[in-house]
């Protein structure tokens, strides 16, 4: 009996040892908003990989999971901008530094218009898939890296879409020519 509840201790301090560490690299989230349609929908069930910033530096294409510098809830948005750039948004497409995006995961192209905007530094500029209905930086705001908690990484609800989230890189949005 002795044996049995010292092996039942162990492994309820394993578990909880590994649950913890679990947390502190992995986080799950709901999508609770249409603003990053049509890759993201309302209801889905998300893996954040809290540690993919540790490591690596956000980039362009990047979904990433961020305490919003408005005051909002934690949201998710596309990264399109890095410190330093030059965004800007007219005739209904997104501008790096001069060049036009391809960007594939957008449900429309965007209906307004934003003048050549340079992201401060330590700063990133993101914007929702769902370009004409997204709280993102178009309305004048950036996301301090501070506030990026993490990468959205894998599907886990529904069922039917369990997998990896898409990221786009930099080199599938810019002719080979101009990329980065």
């Amino acid at each position: 009996m002795r044996n049995f509840v010292r092996e039942l201790i162990g492994t309820l301090v394993i578990a909880i040892v590994i649950f913890i560490l679990l947390r502190l690299v992995v986080g799950s989230d709901a999508v609770i908003s249409d603003a990053m349609e049509p890759g993201l929908h309302v209801g889905e069930r998300l893996l954040i990989n809290k540690i993919a910033f540790r490591f690596d530096e956000p980039n362009r294409g990047d979904i990433v999971y961020y305490k919003s510098p408005n005051g909002d809830l934690d949201q998710m948005k596309r990264i399109i901008g890095l410190p330093g750039d030059i965004i800007e948004v007219k005739d209904r497409a997104v501008y790096i530094d001069g060049n036009k995006l391809n960007e594939p995961y957008v449900k429309d192209p965007p209906g307004y218009t934003l003048l050549a905007y340079q992201v401060p530094s330590n700063n990133y500029f993101v914007l929702g898939d769902n370009r004409n209905n997204s709280n993102d930086s178009s309305t004048g705001w950036t996301v301090p890296k501070e506030n990026i908690m993490g990468r959205a990484w894998l599907f886990t609800w529904p069922p039917n879409k369990w997998g990896g989230v898409d990221n786009y890189p930099l080199s599938l949005q810019l002719p080979a020519s101009n990329a980065n």
